[in-house]
């Protein structure tokens, strides 16, 4: 053993020693007293808001709308819903075509995009048989504008 570690040892047992002698004899030391274990609370299970008919299969139908900003026009949705996932068609004036779509609808917010080449973004709320909120083409912010639809059927 080296002469540091025989001195550190030395030490540590001198310390040890004098603590276990200054106590009077027979004298017992304090022990801590730990309360019993209680069981742990239980939170309750988050609540998710009841369900509104656009969440159920309130969307399910046609819908027509228009849009303005960036560009402007109408458009037709024709879609059917499961719980809170639409999917469907969507019929633009400009620039013409019909692209598939797919969002979802929860707590009266509603998102849905195409599915091509020419990503059109929605996101909104929707009440009743109306719905509105704003378009992104492209995921591009500046190239957008508001939108608007009703239920036709």
């Amino acid at each position: 053993m080296s002469p540091t570690k025989f001195a550190l040892s030395a030490a540590a047992a001198a310390l040890l020693i004098a603590a276990c002698s200054s106590s009077p004899k027979g004298a017992t030391l304090p022990t801590a007293t730990v309360p019993a274990a209680t069981p742990a609370a239980t939170a309750p299970a988050p609540t998710r808001p009841a369900a509104t008919a656009a969440d159920t299969a309130g969307l399910s139908g046609t819908w027509s709308g228009q849009y303005g900003g960036s560009y402007q026009g109408t458009f037709t949705l024709t879609w059917t819903q499961s719980e809170s996932n639409l999917a469907g068609t969507i019929r633009i004036s400009d620039p013409a075509g019909t692209l598939s779509i797919h969002g979802t609808v929860e707590n009266g917010a509603i998102r849905f995009g195409t599915v091509g080449s020419m990503a059109i973004t929605y996101s909104g709320t929707v009440s009743g048989n109306s719905m509105s909120g704003s378009y992104q083409v492209g995921g591009d912010a500046s190239s957008g504008g508001p939108w608007s639809a009703s239920k036709a059927s």
